[in-house]
């Protein structure tokens, strides 16, 4: 067995423990499927889902008994091995949300390394040899690279959380994540909102816990667009083109024709490994494949409602036959939105091919499946002509004997109204035994909405429940504020769904406590003028205006955040009802008070791109110029660094269309202080100390009383709560009221809403169960 300092290459991995047996009776024939679907003269195939995402393991299974300073002294003296070990590193992105991962990259080279976006894996392509060389031989990076490195080993070998709880009599466990989209880091721009968030943060949380867990999505040859907004506030919509080569990618060798209406496309499927999950994404961009093909797998979200019907089925059906040839054989199949309801499809297929009766297999995907919807707007659940959707997928239940009209009797929440269009969310609720929203109040809210489709007039006897969403504290966590945390709190990494450190909190020093903020804030505000420097000089502005950026805002004043998608929904311009009272809040030079806005709307979304527009012109009244400012292409980047730096998180949606939403849970762990609308994930979260809510949630009779009466109690709050709250000082200069509003917000917030916590309940709720009934 190889050691940490061999530089060779490692072996096969071992197959986890957990994965069930492959002697199904319905199972399809493999072997079979593989001669008509793989590149025969591919070499991977012999090991098959021993691909090299999978070497992690292995390679690091080594002296498990030497600690780790040991390890890192002798792996210091071992430049060679160190090379070797950091190459390995940067195809894991475990360093995505490991600030010691990323360490000896950001020392390697600095300046490129913001030139490529912080990915380890781009900047050793492009570092120089010889400057490469020359930090090799300095003590002081090896010290560094060897810390990352021996973290990695010791996070691929340690005990799981999973392991740990789990009893060697439970059934075997497998679980397949379909989603759409992933937000992994922002070098891999493969994302547009907060579903790919949650489902990158779901992920990594699965890999901290180390849960039994491979997730199944579309590689973007463009990802989500770049935003950048012209003079007059529209948006220049750019879709820059992604070498697969820049991205920490395995290619499996793995090669299927997708069944997709009348023609099957060719399909690449790409391995990537985030620590101990597989992301397995499908590529249609092949040179042998049509124009009209390889654009499925162009852009997220693009086309009509036929290339999008089409880019389903790729995900669905094409990801779970991926799943198969990959020799993964998944005992629950999770669906992450009514996106990936077609992987039910396909198992339903599968199943009767096999030689299950229809009802039979039907109920056997049902008790297999967990489904996560995450919208109450309806053009969020997307409907399909009958015709097409039947179509879509007549190639793949026709050979199982089945009759593709099965789809649209599946998806009609009337299953008997021949003019109801099919609806994915519909399909994946009847293919689907559990079923959940992601907060306590989108639960309730589905309940009523879905009634129909389950036949019930009671909403209470509606059999959907909720899982509160969180986030990845690891992820969102600055450095500094970790650092603070860990001395402060004894805050500690290891993973598992509760964490009582965040208690403590409430007795953390006061003064310590303001210098985090203050430090926080300062470093967001040198982050947003560089930033709107960079805006003025690409618009071809004044030398005086590029100069005014890099002085705008002030380090003192209280600081408040907006960031999100601009979906009308979410009322990023409530804070502007009222201009004249803006203005009076924002005028007052011995209270400072500044506002930072970003986000994106969908191109085809005509009224978010005029809520983009809006604020972009707003921001440059005089009034409110250098006190309200807008960043251009809204990322994980800016979201991270805003929800860090800012001191109040505003959050305005119209209720109840906010289902979850996840930017609030982030200030938190940085003492920052929420004000929301009671909506989603905050009618939880809000105990009365640790935020401020506007309004009782009680609705109007028109949106735009609505929307008058939101803004007036906003402007209350701001004007006799927050204002001063943060400007009260005490005889040292520290405002009291608002440290231990902040101080209380830490201690009952982060515990609960995170991805440990969430995922763990999935796994309880549906995850085992599911898997039994298999």
């Amino acid at each position: 067995m190889g050691d940490l300092h061999d530089s060779g290459s490692a072996g096969p991995a071992a197959r986890n423990q957990n994965e069930p047996s492959r002697s199904r009776p319905w199972q399809l024939d493999v072997e079979a499927l593989r001669r008509h679907t793989v590149e025969p003269s591919s070499q991977i195939h012999q090991t098959i889902g021993r691909i090299q995402w999978t070497s992690f393991r292995s390679e690091f299974v080594i002296e498990r008994n030497v600690p780790g300073e040991a390890a890192r002294s002798k792996l210091e003296d071992d430049p060679r091995a160190i090379r070797h070990r950091l190459k390995t590193l940067s195809k894991d992105l475990w360093w995505s949300w490991n600030e010691i991962g990323r360490r000896p990259f950001a020392m390697l080279d600095p300046e490129l390394w913001e030139t490529v976006r912080y990915s380890p894996y781009r900047l050793l392509q492009k570092v120089d040899s010889n400057n490469y060389a020359s930090r090799l031989a300095e003590p002081s990076f090896r010290k560094v690279a060897a810390r990352a490195i021996v973290a990695h080993h010791e996070y691929h070998n340690r005990r799981s959380w999973y392991e740990a709880q789990s009893d060697p009599m439970d059934p075997p466990l497998r679980i397949a994540y379909f989603c759409s989209e992933y937000a992994i880091h922002e070098s891999l721009p493969q994302y547009a909102g907060g579903l790919g968030v949650l489902a990158g943060d779901h992920l990594k949380s699965a890999s901290d816990l180390g849960l039994p867990l491979v997730a199944v999505g579309l590689l973007y040859q463009h990802g989500y667009y770049k935003q950048e907004f012209r003079d007059d506030g529209t948006t220049r919509v750019i879709y820059p083109s992604f070498d697969a080569e820049a991205m920490p990618l395995d290619d499996t060798g793995v090669r299927l024709d997708c069944p997709v209406g009348d023609r099957t496309v060719r399909v690449r499927v790409w391995a990537m490994s985030m620590g101990r999950v597989p992301l397995y994404l499908l590529d249609a961009n092949l040179p042998g494949n049509k124009l009209e093909d390889r654009a499925l797998t162009a852009s997220l979200y693009q086309g009509d409602d036929d290339i999008r019907l089409q880019r389903q089925v790729l995900l669905g059906v094409g990801g779970y036959r991926a799943l198969r040839l990959l020799e993964e054989v998944p005992t629950v199949i999770h669906l992450n939105e009514g996106h990936a309801a077609f992987a039910a499809v396909a198992k339903l297929s599968e199943l009767v091919h096999g030689g299950m009766s229809y009802e039979d297999a039907k109920q056997a995907v049902r008790s297999s499946t967990v489904f996560t919807t995450h919208t109450p707007v309806p053009a969020g659940n997307q409907r399909y002509d009958a015709i097409k959707l039947r179509d879509a997928l007549k190639p793949v239940l026709e050979p199982a004997g089945l009759d593709p009209e099965i789809l649209n009797t599946l998806g009609r929440e009337d299953p008997h109204d021949q003019n109801e269009a099919p609806c994915m969310t519909v399909l994946a609720l009847r293919l689907a035994e559990r079923v959940n929203g992601v907060s306590e109040l989108h639960g309730a809210v589905s309940r009523e909405m879905w009634k129909k489709a389950y036949g019930q007039e009671d909403p209470d006897q509606v059999p959907i429940k909720h899982i509160t969403n969180g986030v990845h504290t690891g992820t969102w966590m600055a450095p500094v504020a970790e650092r603070f945390w860990s001395e402060a709190i004894e805050y500690d990494k290891a993973p598992g769904p509760k964490n009582p450190c965040w208690a403590r909190a409430q007795t953390v020093d006061h003064r310590a406590f303001w210098e985090l903020r203050s430090s926080l804030r300062r470093r967001l505000l040198s982050f947003v003028r560089r930033r709107l420097a960079f805006q003025s000089r690409r618009r071809g502005e004044s030398p005086e205006r590029v100069v005014r950026s890099r002085r705008m805002l002030q380090d003192s004043a209280l600081t408040i955040g907006f960031a999100r998608r601009f979906a009308t929904y979410k009322r990023a311009t409530l804070l502007f009802h009222d201009l004249d009272r803006l203005a009076g809040i924002l005028s007052h030079d011995d209270r400072p008070v500044q506002v930072i806005f970003a986000g994106k709307a969908h191109p085809a979304d005509e009224g978010g791109q005029a809520v983009a527009q809006e604020i972009h012109e707003l921001c440059r009244e005089s009034r409110f110029d250098g006190k309200v400012v807008l960043l251009e292409n809204y990322d994980i980047e800016i979201g991270r660094r805003l929800t860090s730096g800012c001191d109040l998180w505003l959050n305005t949606p119209r209720r109840p269309f906010e289902a979850s939403g996840t930017s609030g849970m982030k200030p938190p762990l940085h003492g920052g202080i929420n004000c929301s609308i009671p909506d989603g994930w905050w009618v939880e979260a809000d105990d009365g100390h640790n935020g401020w809510t506007i309004g009782d949630g009680s609705p109007a009779e028109n949106e735009q009383l609505q929307d008058e009466r939101d803004a007036n109690r906003l402007y209350d709050l701001l004007e006799h709560e927050i204002i001063p709250a943060f400007w009260d000082r005490d005889e040292q200069g520290l405002p009291q009221a608002w440290i231990e509003r902040g101080l209380h917000t830490v201690a009952t917030i982060p515990e609960w809403f995170n991805t440990d916590r969430m995922v763990a309940e999935y796994l309880e709720w549906g995850y085992k169960p599911a898997s039994i009934q298999v």
